[in-house]
């Protein structure tokens, strides 16, 4: 495995960058990762790199074969894009009820926080590597705020398996250490978005934060295409759905 440092090697940072040397081929399908290998190339402890192969195994990036070993798992543009909607169908359910029963102050505050923190992280108008692991925790806060305040187990539970899927949890979205000025602008929006979702929580728009999760959803694949980050979902990593 050829070495790639990495020039800050916190499990944060760790995740972002084997997900996406996943999405892009660099691991194929069906590629076995060790983590002894995977540590030296990156110049890591293999504290990290169990912690990040535990995530992308979670999150159906990579699967079991054997009694210990980890391959990474083939999956289509299909299932990405179904596995997204469900997520945006479920998370924008989950808001929309949250609208309707209202608001607790401590809740509000807990959102505002979070915009607050993604506020700090986008301020310097770049983004810088160390602040991949700040808005991917803050983004998880945020998400994990609104499905716990639905008042529906139900809802929760059926996230949970969803983000089982490649790509379909709200912690998994696609940042690439290597295009930093682009993803800030994806970060960007992605703030923008929390910011419309937070008032239509606020003034218990219902219907519409329904919409504005449903679309946020897509953020992390489709909208990378469009900044120029070569992220859809048909990306080179993402085997194609043959013609029917």
């Amino acid at each position: 495995m050829d070495p790639e440092k990495l020039p800050n090697p916190d499990s944060i940072s760790v995740l972002a960058h084997l997900r996406q040397r996943i999405m892009d081929g660099h691991f194929p399908p069906g590629a076995r990762l060790a983590e002894v290998a995977v540590a030296e190339a990156l110049g890591v402890s293999r504290t990290p790199i169990r912690l990040a192969f535990r995530t992308l195994e979670q999150e159906g990036l990579l699967e079991k074969t054997g009694k210990r070993g980890l391959v990474v798992r083939d999956f289509s543009e299909a299932d990405v894009l179904c596995a997204l909607e469900v997520r945006g169908v479920l998370e924008g359910l989950a808001a929309r009820r949250l609208a309707e029963r209202g608001l607790t102050p401590e809740l509000r505050q807990r959102l505002q926080d979070c915009l607050d923190q993604g506020e700090r992280v986008l301020a310097s108008g770049r983004l810088q590597a160390e602040d991949i692991g700040a808005w991917s925790q803050l983004n998880d806060a945020f998400h994990h705020a609104i499905v716990g305040a639905a008042g529906s187990p139900v809802i929760g539970d059926a996230i949970t398996r969803n983000n089982h899927l490649p790509f379909a949890s709200a912690a998994s979205i696609r940042i690439d250490p290597q295009a930093l000025d682009k993803e800030y602008d994806k970060l960007r929006i992605a703030q923008l978005q929390h910011r419309l979702v937070f008032d239509a929580l606020v003034r218990g728009e219902s219907a519409r934060v329904e919409m504005l999760m449903r679309e946020h959803a897509h953020i992390g694949l489709r909208y990378g295409d469009l900044l120029g980050l070569g992220q859809g979902a048909g990306s080179s990593r993402v085997t194609p759905v043959p013609p029917v």
